[in-house]
């Protein structure tokens, strides 16, 4: 199949309406996300409520977006109706479709026409799961661990067989392209619940498997700290350098991973993955302009990268050391107070004992503004330009967009790596 057949759609992580934003100005296709209770990101510092939905669905349907919301737990008997009432409100406001996995959804929305895609618990692996959930399905997720060659094979299958979900349309194969991985087969880990009653399957990771651990011999009482590598975190997945594979082997729908991540890791990702989608599309897809959008996403929040399983690999690579290895990171600064939009300047408070000086790379992040980011050119006191700004300072300075007050103000910083 080629670029030509079929147009590839960038879906996007949204945890906030700050990542939703951010998602809608990178070029997103669709984002999803999850509401109350009802998902495996529903402990999330950041979660919507069943009344963020209709706001949500109209700020990207306004911009032409498909909204995909994730009702991807398992469900037990006294939450159906819960259940019923989310994805009635979901037919209400219109949202694009909903991402499952246990049948007691699956089943009532198809019931009351709401379009589904199955989820990656449901562990999809061969052809004859694809054939029994196109029944319901017009979007399917391969399981995180299949080759790439299996995923081809099953794309084949679809297009030979004339499989087609509920809509009449050929069923579309959608796999993750870019974001965290789990030690478990599918995301389906029980390690957060052993340990401390949280169950990943509901929501609630606690994500213990990043963290560093000690071997201890029970009968000598010898300990050992397992060295260099945390064992149960794999490296974060990136397939920017080997989209051109997974386009030709028919897969429709790019899912980038993170609806707990910041809005400027959601626009990075995202402008990176849409671009290379077109550099695909038109010839340009080059080892320089490949090694350019790694750079830019080794930049956000990331555990070192690897290609997951796609190409064959039996065993993951591990993270190197706890939390991110992005080379860049973002320092709060303080809050913007006023723009005025006629002359382009925006007016912001320094709260925090930091500095910000002509030359330093900033970044705004809001609700409405999503990421803005700039070199500073001038920051000015009063009328005065000044050659920095101080804790409980009250400043100025030119901007290329609208922003909004109470925006974040950040200063971002090259990291030194000293590992």
């Amino acid at each position: 199949m080629t670029m030509q057949d079929s147009k590839i759609e960038i879906m996007a992580p949204v945890g906030s309406y700050e990542s939703l934003s951010a998602a809608i100005q990178a070029g997103a296709d669709a984002v999803y996300f999850g509401v109350g209770n009802l998902n495996m990101r529903s402990r999330s510092a950041a979660n919507f409520t069943l009344d963020d939905l209709e706001r949500i669905c109209s700020i990207a349907q306004g911009a032409g977006v498909r909204t995909y919301l994730t009702v991807n737990t398992i469900i037990y008997n006294h939450e159906i109706e819960e259940m019923h009432q989310l994805v009635q409100q979901a037919k209400k406001v219109g949202v694009s479709a909903i991402i499952a996995s246990d049948m007691a959804v699956i089943t009532y929305a198809r019931s009351i026409g709401v379009e589904v895609h199955i989820s990656t618990q449901c562990n999809i692996s061969n052809t004859e799961a694809v054939r029994f959930f196109a029944q319901w399905a017009d979007v399917m997720v391969t399981a995180r661990e299949l080759p790439l060659r299996q995923v081809a094979e099953i794309t084949q299958y679809i297009r030979d067989n004339d499989i087609r979900g509920p809509k009449g349309e050929l069923v579309q194969i959608e796999i993750f392209a870019h974001g965290a991985l789990c030690m478990s087969v599918s995301g389906k880990c029980y390690l957060s619940l052993d340990n401390y009653n949280f169950s990943a399957n509901r929501g609630a990771c606690l994500q213990l498997c990043r963290r560093e651990y000690l071997v201890k011999d029970l009968e000598s009482d010898t300990e050992l700290i397992v060295d260099n590598k945390y064992i149960m975190s794999p490296k974060d997945l990136c397939t920017i350098d080997f989209l051109d594979k997974i386009v030709h082997a028919g897969v429709r729908v790019l899912k980038i991973e993170g609806r707990g991540r910041s809005a400027d890791y959601v626009k990075t990702v995202t402008e990176c993955y849409k671009e290379a989608v077109h550099a695909i599309a038109d010839g340009t897809y080059t080892p320089e302009r490949i090694a350019e959008w790694k750079r830019r996403l080794a930049t956000v929040f990331n555990r070192g990268f690897w290609d997951g399983y796609y190409l064959g690999r039996k065993m993951g690579e591990w993270s190197e050391r706890y939390g991110s290895q992005a080379t860049e990171n973002k320092v709060f600064l303080g809050l913007i107070k006023n723009y005025f939009n006629r002359i382009g300047v925006a007016e912001a408070q320094m709260q925090t004992a930091e500095t910000l000086k002509p030359g330093d790379e900033l970044m705004v992040i809001g609700e409405t503004t999503g990421v803005y980011r700039a070199t500073v050119d001038e920051l000015r006191l009063e009328r005065d330009p000044v050659p920095e700004v101080h804790q409980g300072d009250r400043f100025s300075f030119a901007t290329r967009q609208p922003l909004r007050r109470g925006d974040k103000l950040y200063r971002i910083d090259k990291v030194v790596d000293e590992f």
